[in-house]
């Protein structure tokens, strides 16, 4: 009788202690964001939305139109091409004439592009407005953590920066969910068929005037201040040689190893699915927007595998090979559920160890080098999207797509084999060396 009686009230004692935690780390923080930071978030939510579109039904488009998949590969390579060309010129540009404007350019710029894509039908103007795209879009990805920091303090930018990532995510699978829908109706409208190149190419411009809107929470956005730091006398700030070490180069590799296995694969998993299954639009929508909340659900149990499984890298490892695992099944698995479902647990297992990856490098990073490490991480990934989407199509032209998962697996493995080789004791030595810092 006292243990029936006990159950209960250590439940609702617990309930307690959990509403307070999550009263203490999410709601206070919450109220205290300004006027900015909840602008920001809309720039956030309408962006998640538009770019999940367009991932949609960009490739379909191109190729209902009459374009090769090799010429959908150099279309694709050009945006992460012209950032790793133009990314540190950009980062400067955004120090010198603000985050706010820099945003807006941006904005302003890539659309021009993007709607450039849709519209233009000589290859020559795709190709040149895909790097119009890729470079103010860059300028855009350079500006938004600064933006951030300006944003918030040191109460409430843990959360504005998850709030971020997690608003974006599950903005892209309400617009995948949405965005599914349109070409049928479009194709209504415009009287073609639903798989028209017409009713995509309505689907994208309208989308894309959609995501124009970002400009005016950004407008009606006020950046504060730069206080500029003041430099100790001598003291100087490291150049891009004093800040890339021995260690930076093997944190980097699996991050290169792993971009290049996504860039041949990741941006034409829409394709694979209407060629090998020949799905609807609709279904593919529901598909890429189940992915989006699995992507989102997984970032908030990584920590918590963290805790169970001991140290980041073993939880890095676990994830990534358990990814490996269902991008097999996607690839030869004769099922369309049980591909569908395959997508969800690959998208949550590999998009759950990017935070804890980059977290663990700034944790071996010291604190002088961490801007240019993180730097040379996003150089490292963006190297593989410069030529693997345009490698992709011509794989795709001859071979079709089993030569890709194939590949992908092979590197995502070498990538964990080489992760695990150089790091796996590195935080239980850092614990012995400085047991305050983990």
């Amino acid at each position: 009788m006292t243990g029936m009686i006990t159950m209960p009230v250590m439940f609702v004692i617990y309930n307690h202690l959990m509403l307070q935690k999550f009263n203490t780390h999410y709601i206070q923080p919450l109220r205290t964001f300004n006027r900015n930071a909840r602008l920001f978030l809309w720039v956030t939510i309408i962006n998640g939305i538009i770019l999940s579109g367009w991932q949609l039904f960009f490739n379909i488009y191109m190729l209902q139109s009459g374009h090769t998949r090799e010429f959908l590969g150099i279309v694709n390579s050009m945006p992460a091409l012209t950032g790793l060309i133009f990314g540190l010129p950009l980062g400067r540009f955004s120090d010198r004439i603000g985050r706010k404007q820099a945003l807006m350019i941006g904005v302003a710029f890539s659309s021009l592009g993007y709607f450039g894509q849709v519209i233009f039908k000589q290859p020559v103007l795709i190709v040149s407005m895909s790097a119009i795209s890729g470079i103010f879009f860059m300028l855009i990805i350079v500006s938004i953590s600064p933006l951030m920091m300006k944003l918030s303090d040191a109460s409430n930018r843990t959360l504005l920066f998850s709030l971020n990532y997690g608003l974006q995510t599950i903005a892209g699978a309400v617009g995948s969910l949405f965005a599914g829908q349109l070409p049928a109706v479009f194709g209504t409208l415009l009287h073609v068929d639903a798989t028209d190149a017409v009713a995509y190419q309505a689907v994208l411009i309208v989308t894309l005037c959609i995501g124009t809107t970002a400009l005016i929470p950004l407008w009606r956005m006020h950046e504060p201040e730069t206080h500029p730091t003041k430099l100790e006398p001598g003291f100087q700030q490291p150049g891009l040689r004093s800040g890339l070490t021995r260690l930076t180069f093997k944190l980097a590799l699996p991050n290169f190893l792993i971009g290049i296995g996504a860039a041949i694969l990741i941006p034409y998993m829409n394709v694979f699915f209407k060629d090998r299954f020949a799905i609807s639009d609709s279904l593919l929508g529901l598909i890429f927007s189940l992915s989006s909340l699995s992507i989102a659900i997984g970032s908030f149990i990584g920590p918590i595998l963290t805790m169970r499984l001991g140290d980041k890298i073993r939880t890095v490892a676990f994830t990534q090979l358990g990814s490996v695992v269902f991008m097999l099944i996607i690839g030869f698995v004769p099922s369309l559920w049980i591909a569908g479902f395959a997508v969800l647990m690959r998208a949550a297992l590999m998009n759950m160890s990017s935070p804890l990856y980059n977290a663990f490098c700034m944790e071996q990073t010291p604190e002088g080098q961490q801007g240019t490490a993180s730097s040379f991480l996003n150089i490292a990934w963006q190297v593989g999207w410069s030529v693997g989407p345009y490698v992709s199509g011509v794989v795709q032209e001859r071979y079709g797509f089993s030569p890709l998962f194939i590949t992908t697996t092979i590197l995502y493995i070498i990538a964990v084999g080489v992760m695990w080789r150089m790091f796996h004791n590195a935080e239980e030595i850092q614990a012995h060396v400085n047991p305050v810092m983990v």
